[in-house]
């Protein structure tokens, strides 16, 4: 049995990568941290893991790999799409991987690096992948400027009174605009969404657009 540490900051991307290896007879995650003291607490209790950490956390990453080798444990950075590869290929890390990795690429490299090997996730080109990513351009298109914002938000990890709250509006309207994003793109439930925009790179990438104006928009005021 391969034991996870499971640590994210984004609430919905963590539930995601939970769920997949909840599937897995041969995988058991025995704890999940949402901070860098809380990762470092978890590895040290639980020895002999695999820990998949994200990048975003900006943990002491020369202490996390010395608490890591005391404690007999593998290391697998979760970089963010837009970061290279070659930031964390450096010894002391057993498997580097992107945000946007699909659920089957995730366990294949959680039973390679358990194996003793080292696992790092091919990164397409950026023409490339944008041609990959087909759907998720089409389903950019079809939604409106206000609906990505929301999208954002979900992906976020915000609530549909956070929402409200932030774009000005009721949680009714909020709910209404769900229903019609759940259409256009074809999930039924906002971890499905935030999943679904997290995979497709074209898509995620609007809506970090998007974040990011109101993020201005509320520093300013």
């Amino acid at each position: 049995m391969t034991k996870i540490i499971l640590a994210d900051n984004q609430s919905i991307f963590r539930a995601g990568v939970a769920k997949t290896l909840a599937l897995q007879d041969d995988i058991r995650i025995v704890a999940q941290c949402m901070d860098s003291d809380r990762l470092v607490q978890a590895v040290r209790t639980f020895r002999a893991a695999v820990v998949l950490f994200a990048a975003s956390l900006q943990p002491n990453l020369p202490d996390l790999i010395q608490t890591a080798r005391v404690a007999g444990s593998k290391l697998i950075v979760i970089a963010e799409n837009t970061e290279s590869l070659h930031t964390y290929a450096v010894p002391g890390f057993d498997g580097v991987v992107f945000r946007d990795i699909a659920g089957p690429l995730l366990v294949d490299c959680i039973h390679s690096v358990a194996a003793g090997h080292t696992y790092l996730q091919e990164k397409l080109g950026r023409g490339m992948a944008e041609e990959v990513d087909a759907v998720g351009a089409r389903v950019r298109d079809r939604l409106t400027p206000k609906e990505i914002k929301i999208v954002a938000l979900i992906v976020q990890g915000f609530k549909n009174k956070e929402i409200a709250r932030q774009l000005g509006t009721t949680e009714q309207v909020i709910k209404n605009y769900l229903r019609n994003v759940y259409d256009k793109t074809g999930v039924s439930d906002r971890l499905e969404l935030a999943l679904f925009t997290i995979h497709h790179r074209t898509l995620a990438d609007a809506a970090a657009v998007a974040g990011g104006q109101m993020d201005l928009q509320t520093s300013r005021a």
